[in-house]
Order: C-alpha cells, then sequence, then structure tokens
C-alpha cells in the first residue's frame, strides 16, 4: 500500500500532525475534514481521501478524534520509532540543525555530527551533541541505529560525502548543500536548496515590481 501512497500525500500527513499536535496543546477534542481542509487551503473531500488510505480513522458524526488520529498518523509515518539522525557537517548549518528541538519533538533523534577537521572532533554542540571523525561513520551507524543522514557540507564535497553515508548503510539521506547529488536506486535523497527557494522568492517579488511599473 505504501508504494501506492503519493509523495504529496505523505506530506500533507505530515502537516496534519503538526496541526494536530497544536490542537491536542490546546485541549481540543475532536476535528472535522472541513476544519483540517480550511487549516491548509484543501479540499475536505481530499482530506478524508488522504485519510481513509489507512482504514477508517473517523468518527461518523463527529469526525477525527485528535489524540487518536495524531497517534495514527504517528505510526504510519513511522515517528513513534523515534528514528537516530546523523548530520554530516558541522559547521554553522549542521550545528543549527542538531540543535534545532523541533526535530526531537517530531519523533527524530539527532545522535552524532560528523566532520573533517581534527580540532572539531570530540567537542559538542550546544545541546550536547557530540562531533565524531567522519571515519568512524560506519561504527557510530552501527552502534546508535543511524537509519538517516543530513548532508550539511559545501557542494564540493557533498557527493565525496554522500558516498561514505551509502557505504555506511544508511538509505535516507536529506540534501541541504546545493547541486545534485547522485545515489543509488535503494536510497531515498531530498533536497532542500535554499538559494532555489530565496530565488523564487526574488522572482515573486521582481514579477510584483514589473507589475506595479507596467
Amino acid at each position: 500500500m505504501r508504494d501506492e501512497i503519493s509523495e504529496l500525500t505523505t506530506n500533507r500527513l505530515s502537516l496534519y500532525v503538526r496541526f494536530l499536535n497544536e490542537l491536542d496543546e490546546k485541549g481540543v477534542r475532536t476535528v472535522s475534514s472541513t476544519v483540517l481542509a480550511g487549516r491548509f487551503g484543501l479540499n475536505a473531500a481530499l482530506i478524508r481521501k488522504d485519510l481513509a488510505h489507512f482504514g477508517d480513522l473517523g468518527v461518523r458524526g463527529v469526525g477525527y478524534v485528535v489524540k487518536d488520529l495524531r497517534r495514527e498518523l504517528q505510526v504510519i509515518l513511522g515517528l513513534d520509532r523515534k528514528l537516530a539522525v546523523a548530520i554530516m557537517g558541522a559547521g554553522n548549518l549542521g550545528l543549527a540543525l542538531a540543535d534545532y528541538p523541533g526535530f526531537r519533538r517530531e519523533g527524530f533523534r539527532i545522535v552524532a555530527l560528523f566532520d573533517t577537521l581534527r580540532e572539531k572532533v570530540g567537542q559538542e554542540s550546544r545541546s550536547g551533541v557530540r562531533i565524531y571523525d567522519i571515519q568512524e561513520l560506519r561504527d557510530v551507524a552501527g552502534r546508535e541505529g543511524i537509519t538517516i543522514a543530513v548532508i550539511a557540507v559545501p557542494a564540493a564535497s557533498a557527493q565525496q560525502v554522500v558516498g561514505t553515508v551509502i557505504d555506511a548503510g544508511i538509505k535516507a539521506v536529506l540534501n541541504f548543500s546545493p547541486g545534485a547529488l547522485r545515489v543509488p536506486p535503494d536510497v531515498k535523497l531530498k533536497s532542500v536548496d535554499l538559494t532555489v527557494s530565496l530565488e523564487s522568492l526574488s522572482f515573486y517579488l521582481a514579477s510584483l515590481e514589473s507589475g506595479a511599473r507596467n
């Protein structure tokens, strides 16, 4: 069934979980597909279709029980497993990611940072994430059960680092380095190109200015 679920659907499930977390913190007990749809600017029928992939998660005449739906979606997304994550690169970006508390709240444990600079090895981030030599990745990954690697290194070294990650048996990679990376078919790669996003915003602003002049 998971092969039949689109990546767009799984992305929306992640958004639903975050909203359900907010509702639960506010003490809201139930939520309807209409309320969910309104929060994300979607159609209520699409919300129901997304959730129906995984069985009958709602209660007729009530909607969805917030705690129950959140728990079900966390299991579906694998967030109940507290996945161990390694960050490749202990520069400014890598250290900021290691200390970001949102990862822990969503079920991801940042268990290690890796770098090639000897003076950084053995140090820790502000939240206590230890920095290891990248040559130790295979051993640390096995010991800590690391299943996801985050690439936060300069573009010139990103492909080589990804190769080290793959050699360590890690099958899921989140890339923050600019440029395209090559991975084998059995490795899932997602890229976050901050420059492309900024350029998209720049284009939007330029379009507004052009429209104003015309």
